[in-house]
């Protein structure tokens, strides 16, 4: 069969890797793709937006199987304009999609069928969000209610931070339209673990346990950014935490979409805060997670296509999900200055070194061919260097030893992903 990729970061590299590997894939196209990915797909310059393109790009090259990778198209519809078209897509339709979209919708949904989650208020008037903070207990969460690029959320110390928030979110609009409405909600302490599943509307199939870091130093310090390294799995999400969630959140939220007419097919990302109270929903994504993906596919044995065509289909029921016994780690090599301002156009040397080893990837994020074609930087997040081993110590030394192969003038990475390990 032929399979259409829709996105062009890590998460979709490690999609067209794990793509290529099923039997029944002959030919991959990726729209728009990275350097990285025309390793296995053919790349489309056409960007991920453009619905009507991709749909007319699927019918003229006979594409069997579309796979949204991303989270702005799926917010936007482009599943519906697929499905118009009478074409077999895998992700969420719009209406479902919105579980990532509004960060409003997911709490006020989470609030009505009594799944775990922070107390909350919504807001879409700044001075009512001010007015509100003067009384409320610090640290305190804000949140834009849009999607934005998994750096909308801010966690305030003070009254004064609070404040400086609101006028971030709210008044200067730094993340756009995203923050017309803005979430203000209880600070949570626990660890942090990230879960995600397959689900075809009715059957969940939860993945292996992982989890993100999202500051950019060490020591969860700095700004926020889409991630610069993950592990897999979390030694904290013990069997009577899985019991829990599946009890009490993951068909929960299944069943809850089902009920408000929003039927979800596709991946639902489950972010959740371990607390002395249980486990709550930090947040929702209705997709793959970057950088969760990169270390959770490589230990899936399931052909992933199967699993999709399972969820398009409605027959996830029939499907058990296995996952190799040993663990994985990603390091994200960023570029100095992520994620303001860097250089990009760097040229990157050692990335051979991967193929004569098994258990260790490098998945592209931000890469491209220069006009001498040259591998060159092309983003905040460059690569996100992969390694397996046996447990998560082996598999951390292991994706550390890898990222001394690779070089690019302002090379920036943090040294304690998965430090938490060591603590467990």
């Amino acid at each position: 069969m032929k399979v259409l990729i829709v996105g062009s970061g890590g998460r979709e590299h490690a999609i067209a890797w794990s793509v290529a590997k099923s039997p029944k894939v002959e030919k991959i196209y990726c729209a728009p793709g990275n350097a990285g990915i025309a390793e296995f797909a053919e790349c489309v310059n056409i960007g991920a937006m453009e619905f009507e393109k991709l749909a007319a790009f699927a019918k003229e090259h006979e594409v069997d199987f579309t796979i949204v990778g991303m989270d702005d198209p799926l917010v936007g519809g482009i599943v519906d304009v697929f499905e118009a078209e009478g074409l077999r897509v895998f992700g969420p339709r719009k209406n479902a999609a919105i579980l990532e979209g509004s960060k409003g919708f997911s709490k006020d949904l989470m609030k009505k069928y009594h799944i775990p989650t922070a107390d909350y208020e919504t807001f879409t008037d700044a001075d009512a969000a001010l007015a509100y903070l003067e009384t409320a207990k610090m640290p305190i969460v804000l949140k834009a209610d849009g999607l934005a690029l998994g750096k909308g959320v801010l966690i305030c110390q003070t009254l004064e931070e609070a404040k400086e928030g609101v006028k971030e979110i709210m008044q200067d609009k730094k993340f756009g339209t995203a923050g017309n409405t803005m979430v203000v909600e209880e600070f949570m302490t626990g660890r942090e673990v990230s879960v995600l599943s397959f689900v075809d509307g009715k059957t969940i199939r939860t993945m292996a346990s992982a989890q993100d870091h999202k500051r950019a130093g060490d020591g969860d310090t700095g700004l926020n950014t889409g991630g610069m390294g993950t592990f897999s799995p979390s030694p904290f999400y013990t069997k009577e935490v899985e019991a829990f969630c599946q009890a009490h959140i993951f068909q929960a939220t299944v069943d809850a979409m089902r009920e408000e007419g929003r039927e979800f097919k596709g991946i639902i990302f489950f972010g959740l805060m371990l607390t002395e109270e249980g486990p709550k929903v930090l947040e929702y994504n209705a997709r793959f997670g970057d950088p969760e993906t990169q270390v959770v596919l490589p230990r899936m044995k399931t052909d992933i296509i199967e699993v999709m065509e399972a969820c398009v289909d409605g027959t996830l029921d029939q499907i058990q999900l296995e996952f190799e016994e040993n663990a994985a780690v990603c390091v994200v090599l960023a570029s100095d200055g992520y994620p303001l301002a860097y250089e990009k156009g760097l040229p990157i040397t050692g990335l051979d070194e991967f193929k004569k080893h098994e258990g260790y990837y490098c998945f592209h994020a931000g890469t491209k061919f220069n006009e001498k074609g040259e591998l060159v930087t092309n983003g905040g997040r460059v690569l996100g260097v992969t390694a397996k081993g046996a447990d998560l110590k082996e598999a951390r030394a292991n994706a550390y030893r890898a990222t001394e192969w690779v070089n690019f003038a302002n090379k920036y990475m943090r040294h304690d992903i998965g430090k938490a390990i060591d603590e467990a």
